[in-house]
């Protein structure tokens, strides 16, 4: 009797009736393939882990015609050397990563540190991993070594901030003098 029952209960639901299928759009612009949420992520570069990356919202629009990555909610990361030391830090209000072109760029409340302890911070800033340079367009703010530069139409550095090619820019800049003594001619007498 218990297995007449389990086959009556059986053949309603395959009956063939018709189910409904709603039809979904998708645009993959604006659609994005994952979401991740409270990312703590080491990256790699050709086997070595050279970032770290933290952040409370990841959207990956991958299918979009260039493919990229969005943090609404801002990202922080660290770049690292072969030794894992900090090379440099960057944190930006929100930001994108563009996959194919290997760029990313970040605005908001950007700000950089480099291992050297050179601190930059502008609107945008964006960073192009294939050519190995970070820049800017914006106004931008630099301090090393105690010096403070400001240059009103941004700024080109290499990965590392070694060295920077400002626009239009303008600084303090702090001379120590030089002692007296150094600059006295003397003449001995014979």
């Amino acid at each position: 009797m218990t297995m007449m029952i389990a086959v009556l209960l059986f053949i309603p639901a395959c009956s063939g009736k018709k189910q409904e299928v709603v039809a979904v759009a998708f645009d993959p612009e604006n659609s994005y393939t994952a979401k991740t949420t409270d990312v703590a992520s080491l990256l790699s570069d050709s086997g070595v882990t050279r970032y770290r990356a933290e952040a409370d919202l990841w959207l990956m629009y991958g299918k979009a015609s260039e493919p990229y990555w969005y943090f609404p909610e801002g990202i922080y990361i660290e770049k690292f050397d072969t030794l894992f030391n900090v090379e440099a830090m960057i944190k930006a209000d929100t930001a994108w990563f563009y996959e194919k072109q290997e760029l990313w760029k970040g605005t908001g409340n950007v700000e950089m540190r480099s291992l050297e302890g050179d601190y930059i911070s502008s609107s945008v800033i964006y960073w192009d991993q294939k050519a190995h340079k970070i820049y800017s367009d914006r106004f931008t703010l630099i301090e090393r070594d105690g010096r403070t530069i400001r240059s009103q139409n941004g700024f080109e550095s290499d990965e590392a901030l070694s060295y920077y090619h400002l626009y239009n820019s303008s600084g303090n800049l702090l001379f120590e003098e030089a002692a007296q003594d150094s600059l006295a001619v003397t003449s001995e007498e014979p």
